[in-house]
């Protein structure tokens, strides 16, 4: 808003129509500024010389059985990103779900090759700028005709590696101006970026921090994570004590895989890290993708383990099963998307 009010102001043009101009957009959701009828033809015809119009295609939705829809974009230089939308308990006797959380991608690709997940087994492409993480949300909203009230940044890509345009568009998200979503029901996830969750330690909204800790020694994480390489435990919870003592709790995400993190002595260890931080933490069955050998543990092995962290006084919590039959874990509609192109234009060639 400051910055399109500072625009405004040197083209000499009142400073109330900074409101129209967003209030079209993100209110009325317009896509063109000829759309912006109580404007002047000169300012509508100067915004669309100097801004980009959004340019978000809908490639693909797919509907989940238990009402999760998974949506692939395609961005003006052709790139594919994916956003989810997870309604927190299935609808019932025709009532609507009770809060609609997206899952919005930050990058294409990732670069940092965690071992569980298809955002990152092509590389890494670039990152993507404000406008296209917001317009993930408005694009779900259009197709769903439903307000989401929850946003985690959990998605294609590492957020902190993106935390300039991350940042920007949470204020945009969050700006009573824009989409109006409160700051705490925003969560910014990270694969563990010390020296940018520390920065995030300054920032002063109120959004939520989410660590994807996935393994409780250097061993095990650095077995599934490789940016524990770099940033091992004891640097990575030394940042997370920086971040606590100014903003607060924050959260462990922890996907269990069979035979590698799921062992009684992890859930200890674990355990100890949590009550070292006040730390609640989200037990995920791990979500299978086509390329990785890993699978999930049975159910009754994740119970022991979440049983294991409640003993030891930990708030833990075993996620529910969401989209696993549309492929909705990160990157793999993309991956999927991307290698039945490169099939089809293989087959062509052969024919031609």
């Amino acid at each position: 808003m400051e910055e399109l009010a500072d625009f405004l102001e040197k083209r000499s043009a009142a400073s109330y129509r900074a409101k129209q101009i967003t209030d079209w957009i993100y209110k009325k959701r317009v896509t063109s500024f000829d759309a912006m009828t109580d404007l002047p033809n000169e300012l509508r015809d100067e915004l669309a010389a100097e801004f980009d119009a959004p340019n978000t295609e809908v490639v693909r939705v797919l509907g989940s059985k238990d009402t999760t829809q998974k949506f692939l974009f395609r961005l003006r230089d052709q790139n594919l990103i994916e956003s989810v939308l997870i309604p927190a308990s299935p609808a019932l006797y025709g009532q609507p779900s009770d809060r609609r959380t997206i899952c919005v991608s930050t990058q294409v690709g990732c670069a940092y090759g965690c071992k569980f997940c298809a955002s990152g087994l092509e590389g890494y492409t670039r990152n993507l700028d404000a406008a296209e993480i917001v317009q993930q949300l408005i694009a779900v909203e259009e197709q769903t005709e439903e307000k989401i009230d929850n946003v985690v940044f959990m998605g294609m890509g590492e957020p902190l590696a993106n935390l300039k345009n991350v940042l920007r568009a949470i204020r945009i998200i969050n700006a009573p101006w824009g989409l109006g979503i409160g700051a705490r029901h925003i969560t910014v996830s990270t694969s563990g970026l010390a020296p940018q969750i520390r920065e995030l330690a300054s920032q002063s909204t109120q959004f939520r921090l989410a660590l994807s800790l996935h393994g409780a020694t250097d061993e095990v994480r650095s077995q599934i994570m490789p940016v524990n390489r770099k940033y091992p435990l004891k640097v990575l919870l030394e940042a997370c004590d920086y971040y606590a003592a100014k903003k607060g709790r924050l959260t462990f995400e922890y996907i269990l895989i069979a035979g590698i993190n799921d062992t009684d002595e992890q859930a200890r260890e674990l355990a100890k890290i949590a009550r070292r931080l006040s730390a609640k933490i989200n037990l995920i069955p791990y979500n299978t993708v086509e390329g990785l050998e890993w699978s999930r543990p049975s159910r009754a092995q994740q119970e022991k383990f979440q049983s294991i962290l409640r003993k030891h006084r930990v708030v833990a919590t075993l996620r529910r099963e969401k989209g696993h039959d549309i492929a909705a874990a990160c990157g793999q509609l993309r991956l999927q998307t991307k290698r039945q192109a490169q099939t089809v234009r293989s087959l062509a060639k052969i024919v031609s």
